[in-house]
């Protein structure tokens, strides 16, 4: 369970908001537990959006006493869990509101012909890290189809996102809050790699300032290629 310290922590990151520049189109919409659904399209890499308040500060804790009581990293030496075909309950869950979330704006936030496909996703990454650890520059493996979901719980942390052909443009850095969640389809999928930067420290730089990281548990949702 999460403890009230790590709860008070968990508000007082919800509450803030970012006006990162290169975020662009927005739209706002009632889903779920009427919660606000702001979507942003993050402007110079096609295919990524970003809704920072995905999760409510309730959903999250709910969602990470799961993801602890299914007893993946008891063992200090295992840091990701991975599953395939029949998902646990609560990651079902969460992908149909990913879905419900994408269905309540009239943005490109998927392609539409990937809301219609069953399930959304069936494959799931649950990966801890402790602070300053990350993982190094990649586009996702091609077994996998397109649209990629990525929902990041506990702490902030900066993804930065790279052409996966080199001299094809600068990097984008993405700001990761608790409980937001990231798509990626066509150019953000397929044509950048993206990475969150190893610090031994433990510390990421944001706007100009160091972001303080403790442990941080990501999920990926993706869909296998069909055999």
């Amino acid at each position: 369970m999460v403890d009230d310290e790590e709860e008070a922590h968990l508000k007082a990151a919800f509450g803030d908001s970012s006006d990162d520049e290169h975020l662009e189109d927005r739209e706002t919409s009632v889903v779920g537990d009427s919660t606000t659904a702001v979507w942003e399209r993050v402007e110079k890499i096609n295919g990524l959006w970003i809704r920072r308040d995905f999760l409510s500060v309730h959903h999250h804790s709910d969602l990470l006493s799961a993801i602890l009581n299914e007893g993946w990293f008891v063992e200090e030496s295992i840091n990701q869990a991975m599953r395939f075909g029949d998902l646990p309950s609560w990651a079902i869950e969460l992908s149909d509101l990913i879905l419900e979330s994408v269905e309540s704006v009239d943005l490109p936030v998927l392609p539409a012909d990937l809301l219609w496909r069953e399930p959304l996703f069936d494959q799931l990454i649950v990966n801890l890290y402790q602070p300053g650890e990350g993982i190094c520059a990649h586009v996702d493996l091609l077994r996998f189809e397109d649209g990629i979901a990525i929902v990041s719980l506990e702490s902030p942390c900066v993804m930065r996102f790279s052409p996966a052909e080199k001299g094809e443009g600068e990097g984008v850095d993405v700001l990761l809050s608790p409980g937001s969640l990231i798509l990626m389809s066509g150019e953000a999928r397929y044509q950048w790699k993206h990475e969150i930067n190893r610090k031994q420290i433990g510390f990421q730089v944001w706007e100009g300032e160091e972001i303080d990281q403790k442990r941080r548990i990501s999920i990926t949702l993706r869909k296998l290629c069909p055999s």
